[in-house]
């Protein structure tokens, strides 16, 4: 540690002439500027400055503000680890020595809600805000701006500078997501906070948490214990493995992890079908009132609760009063899609009973884009899944005012394979390489949905061939920065062949971070 704090010390107090001297190996490319990752609004690098960090630099957030304060303890858990440095985090309106600043207010009025202006020059660097998400934005944007070797996990050798300039940023959309299926196969929450780290680097700010279907349930549910202990038990899972769930605690844990990240969870409890692990857990639940056996295959569409039955409705209020009390967020997804079991008439008589629930216990509904066949209040939010870029149900949805969630299984199912030698994922809506995750506009993908009318995009990850956490990242990289992107930046700056070249950049940190990724033969890898 000695030694890398001695690299550093003359930095301290550099002059403009000596500062040029510095190799251009540790400024990170012409400007550094070009390789972040979603694309900023606005940057304007000036070659004249740069900021050193040294043993000396500490965090200075602004005094009284909570999120401020938040901000500046995950930046310095950030890059206390590469550098070696004790990065104090003060709050102080003023200091006469260089330092990070995360302030509130005083932007632009284009920052909005989650945007931020960044500002370095020699005497420091300066985040501005008007919310902590927008802080948490621009600190994202910083860790890109430093070099890779900033994502070690020990003291690296080396002068840590960030480019001179400035950036004026904030989101297209307003929602960013990414989605997760820990029903056909489990994944422990170490590997769901594992996947909230590497989706909060690109802007991400929810996690869209799917919870149930047929083949396991992985949330407890008090009124009605069996549903983990058997429907979400040893032996359920795609193939039988991947057995286990979420405790009230473990979920609890994962939203307070979610939200020291800027992110929201979002849970998932499908309904009518994909109800295979409750069904055969709970026979009443079944109009025969006979359990079928658990199912550990990927087939969809077979399963319905029993619509004409009271307990059914018993049921699913049981389920939506505990989940929406121990969700903070304000979005409950219900799921809704591959109803094939119930007919459209049941599909109807169900959702009109169900909707409401939803509402009654505080939270909004979303839903895959088959609830926009049932008139959903304008509260709803239609999640578009299809293959084909048309739903007539939801571009009727738009029109009335809801807001449509983008996630077209071409461009953002992140389980798709990249082509036909991929081991992992499946191939159903065809194969998906980094440019298809990236050569799409949310703006104009459905017919008859206006930009307007777009809440964001969500990329989702199933994982009826996943098993692992590398094999959720092998799936997920290099193709959610690629949807994060779309949902970031504007759409003038959108350009492959930008993107591929700050993609590669990315390499190098995901490599220092033990991130499994696809090295598409598309992009050129550092």
């Amino acid at each position: 540690m000695l030694a890398a704090a001695a690299l550093c010390l003359p930095a301290v107090g550099m002059s403009a002439g000596t500062a040029a001297a510095e190799p251009a190996a540790t400024g990170g490319g012409q400007h550094g500027f070009d390789k972040v990752i979603p694309a900023p609004v606005e940057a304007e690098p000036d070659p004249k400055e740069k900021f050193w960090l040294s043993p000396f630099t500490f965090i200075r957030t602004q005094p009284g503000s909570a999120e401020a304060k938040q901000v500046g303890k995950y930046l310095a858990e950030q890059l206390r680890p590469a550098t070696g440095y004790p990065l104090p985090v003060i709050s102080t309106r003023h200091s006469f020595v260089p330092n990070i600043s995360l302030s509130l207010g005083k932007t632009d009025e284009r920052v909005g809600e989650q945007g931020y202006q960044l500002d370095v020059s020699r005497r420091g660097v300066q985040i501005r805000a008007n919310t902590g998400d927008g802080l948490f934005a621009g600190v994202q944007t910083l860790r890109q701006l430093l070099p890779a070797q900033i994502e070690a996990d020990e003291p690296q050798r080396r002068i840590w500078t960030v480019p001179g300039g400035s950036i004026l940023d904030y989101p297209r959309f307003g929602y960013r997501g990414a989605m997760l299926d820990i029903a056909r196969h489990f994944h422990e929450v170490d590997e769901i906070k594992a996947y909230i780290d590497e989706i909060a680097a690109y802007k991400v700010n929810y996690l869209h948490l799917h919870l149930t279907d047929d083949q396991g349930w992985r949330i407890q549910i008090d009124s009605w214990p069996k549903l983990t202990t058997v429907g979400g038990g040893p032996g359920t899972g795609v193939d039988g493995e991947g057995g286990g769930y979420l405790t009230k605690a473990d979920y609890a844990e994962l939203n307070r992890y979610a939200a020291s990240r800027h992110i929201t969870i979002v849970p998932e409890i499908d309904m009518p079908g994909h109800t295979n692990a409750a069904l055969s857990t709970y026979a009443e639940l079944n109009c025969d009132g006979v359990a079928p056996p658990p199912r550990t295959d990927i087939e969809v569409g077979y399963s319905s609760l029993c619509i004409d039955k009271e307990i059914t409705y018993e049921f699913v209020e049981d389920v939506i009063r505990e989940v929406a009390a121990m969700t903070p967020g304000p979005y409950l997804h219900i799921g809704g899609d591959e109803a094939h079991a119930t007919t459209d008439e049941d599909y109807r008589k169900f959702m009109d009973r169900v909707l409401p629930m939803v509402g009654k216990y505080g939270k909004r509904i979303s839903g895959w884009d088959e609830i926009a066949q049932v008139d959903p209040p304008v509260s709803a939010v239609p999640q578009f899944w299809d293959t084909d870029g048309e739903d007539a149900d939801v571009a009727e949805a738009a029109a009335r005012g809801n807001k449509i969630l983008l996630s077209p299984a071409t461009k953002a199912y992140l389980d798709m394979k990249y082509n036909e030698d991929t081991e992992l994922g499946l191939s159903w809506a065809g194969f998906t390489e980094v440019d298809d995750a990236y050569d799409w506009d949310p703006g104009t993908h459905i017919k008859d949905v206006p930009e307007s009318a777009v809440l964001g995009v969500e990329a989702p990850l199933w994982s009826e061939t996943l098993r692992t956490l590398d094999d959720i990242e092998f799936m997920a990289f290099p193709r959610l920065p690629a949807i994060a992107e779309n949902g970031w930046s504007p759409r003038a700056t959108h350009d492959w062949e930008s993107f591929r070249e700050r993609l590669a950049a990315q390499g190098p940190r995901w490599e220092l971070q033990g991130v499994d990724f696809y090295r598409s033969p598309l992009v050129p890898w550092k």
